[in-house]
This record gives structure tokens, C-alpha cells and sequence, in this order.
């Protein structure tokens, strides 16, 4: 049994950390991705904030390009923090306004139709989220609601089926693999490698989109608890205004907090269960950590376990039907 949670999360050296990641992104640039700057879609949000200043500390802020990527549905404030991020480091900007690529794909009439599915009168104006229930709350299968909000104000609540779920999911997805698109177009056409952002809590339990975010060149924070990615961008310098700011998914037309959508619990206590878990720390400690029962802790491990294996294939590379030892052996 190792040391108790937090003295790994919070004590950790931000200053070697740094140190070794940034050695190895310059070693990766040269062998075995051959490429000459990094590409990194930023959101004002601490991961891709991160990531820029990790990329900055790296290589430079010559040979660095920063997409902003919002659409019709992205926060207001998304704009306005990613354009003070990239002045702050003083690393190139490019605005790509993804909307009319979402229009043309119909992506705004296909969530509408899902949306509608639960919700008839659902519509121009309207806006919406989906949210997860709190695991510790309860046992057994986790549904979805779509809690949505009409001109007027007013606000419903619909339990979503299962159809119109993954319709809303598999809608919504195009946002990230849109603009991942975008990031690899700019990538090729400067001979950049393209940074991923997940830390470990997404990367472990499958919080990303497969061919969207979670595709990458180099993922550096991906090791990482959230909360010591937030150690390491008050390390750097990143503005206090993102060091401050509460983790969102920025996905959705209202505004929507990771732990609503995906995450049984906020970061500070997925990041200390997950350690828990990896660690093999005791239940009792770890529920003494976060001031929840025995039992509710039990219910966030088996979540993690049910992540895990559902998001499974997001991991995998795609299948080959027989080994092809000269490509597999270079």
C-alpha cells in the first residue's frame, strides 16, 4: 500500500515534471514524428491551457499554431479567454468558426430531432444539455436526462431513451471531430505534430470522442491527475482566470459542468477515488479523503470499472486481420 492520496496529487515537483515533459516533446519532434512545430486546439479551459504553455516552455512560441474552433453553441466567454491565452504566451492564433461546417453536415437539425424525440415541442431558440445522475446516489444502470430551456425560460426535464441518447451523442460529436479535422489540415500543411489534451482522469475513463479529441501526435498531459495538471499551469504562469475557472465540456447550449455529464463526482474527488483505485489505497481512506460513506465510494470505484470497460475500444488502434511484421517491426 502506497502513501495516502494526496500527498502524491498535491506534492508532487511541478518543476521536474515539467522539465521531463518538455525533453520529451522535443525528443518526440525529432524521432519518431520528423515534424518541425505542434499544433493545439485551445478553449480557455486548464488542459489544452496546459498544454499550450507546456508546448511554449518546449520548443518555443515560434513553432507553435493555436486554433480556436467555436460554433453558434460555444460559451461566450471561450473566445474572449483562449484569445487572452495565446497573447499571453504570445503564440499564433487562428480563428476557425466551425458553425457553417456543423450547417452543412445538419449537425443543428440532427440534435434538434433527437432533442425532440423526449421533448416534442422542442425547437428555434430553445436551448439544452444532457446530464448523468449522481452514481453515489444510486445502484444499478446509468440513464440520461436532457434538461432543456425554452425561450420563455422556462425549464423541462426528460429522462432521454435510449435512441435518443445516441443520437445526441453521436450528433455531438461532430464538434470534436470537426475540428480535429481542422487541426491536422494546419498540421499538414506546416509539417506540425498535433497535441492532445486529455488528462489521466479522460484518458482512463474514456472521456473523449474517438477520431475527434482523443486523436493525437503526442498527448503530454495524459499521465497526469487533473489536479496536478492545475498544479503545473500555476507553475507555468497560465492566467489565473483559467486556474480559476470549474472544468466544463463547453459542448452543449447550456452551460454544463463535467461532473453533470460524465464524471460521477467533481475532478478534486474522481482524481483521489481513480488514485485510490490504481493504487490499491483502503475504501475507508479514501471515503475519510472526500467525506463520503464507505458505500458511495464503492459505487464511484465500480463506475470507474464500468468506464473502463465500455470505453475500451476507444483505445484501440484499428484491427488488422493478420500481423504485418515490416510495418509493425520499423
Amino acid at each position: 500500500m502506497t502513501s495516502e492520496p494526496n500527498s502524491f496529487l498535491l506534492n508532487f515537483d511541478p518543476k521536474d515534471e515539467v522539465d521531463k515533459i518538455c525533453n520529451r516533446i522535443k525528443s518526440l519532434l525529432m524521432q519518431p514524428l520528423k515534424k518541425r512545430g505542434l499544433i493545439i486546439a485551445i478553449s480557455g479551459g486548464i488542459d489544452s491551457s496546459t498544454c499550450l504553455a507546456l508546448a511554449a516552455k518546449a520548443i518555443g512560441n515560434k513553432k507553435i499554431l493555436s486554433l480556436q474552433m467555436p460554433e453558434r453553441q460555444s460559451a461566450d466567454e471561450t473566445i474572449g479567454i483562449s484569445k487572452r491565452l495565446a497573447e499571453h504566451f504570445n503564440v499564433e492564433a487562428i480563428h476557425e468558426d466551425i458553425t457553417p461546417i456543423l450547417e452543412s453536415v445538419n449537425f443543428y437539425n440532427r440534435y434538434d430531432d433527437a432533442v425532440r424525440k423526449v421533448i416534442p415541442e422542442y425547437g428555434k431558440g430553445w436551448k439544452s444539455k444532457i446530464t448523468v445522475p449522481d452514481v453515489t446516489q444510486h445502484k444499478g444502470f446509468t440513464f440520461f436526462w436532457v434538461i432543456a430551456q425554452n425561450p420563455e425560460g422556462e425549464v423541462f426535464k426528460k429522462r432521454l431513451s435510449l435512441p435518443a441518447y445516441l443520437e445526441i451523442v453521436a450528433a455531438t460529436n461532430f464538434k470534436q471531430r470537426i475540428r480535429k479535422m481542422l487541426e491536422y489540415y494546419h498540421a499538414d500543411r506546416l509539417n506540425y505534430a498535433v497535441i492532445g489534451t486529455p488528462n489521466r482522469l479522460e484518458y482512463d475513463q474514456g472521456f473523449f470522442v474517438k477520431l475527434g479529441d482523443g486523436a493525437a501526435d503526442i498527448k503530454p498531459i495524459a499521465h497526469l491527475y487533473k489536479t496536478q495538471v492545475y498544479s503545473i499551469a500555476k507553475f507555468l504562469g497560465v492566467p489565473e482566470e483559467i486556474c480559476n475557472r470549474r472544468p466544463t465540456t463547453d459542448t452543449y447550449s447550456l452551460p454544463q459542468g463535467q461532473d453533470e455529464f460524465y464524471f460521477s463526482l467533481p475532478y478534486e474527488k474522481m482524481d483521489i477515488c481513480l488514485f485510490g483505485k490504481n493504487n490499491q489505497i483502503d475504501i475507508e481512506k479514501i471515503a475519510n479523503k472526500i467525506n463520503l460513506s464507505i458505500e458511495q465510494v464503492k459505487l464511484v470505484l465500480q463506475d470507474i470499472d464500468t468506464k473502463r470497460s465500455t470505453t475500451k475500444y476507444l483505445h484501440l488502434a484499428p484491427i488488422l486481420m493478420n500481423e504485418v511484421p515490416e510495418i509493425s517491426n520499423r
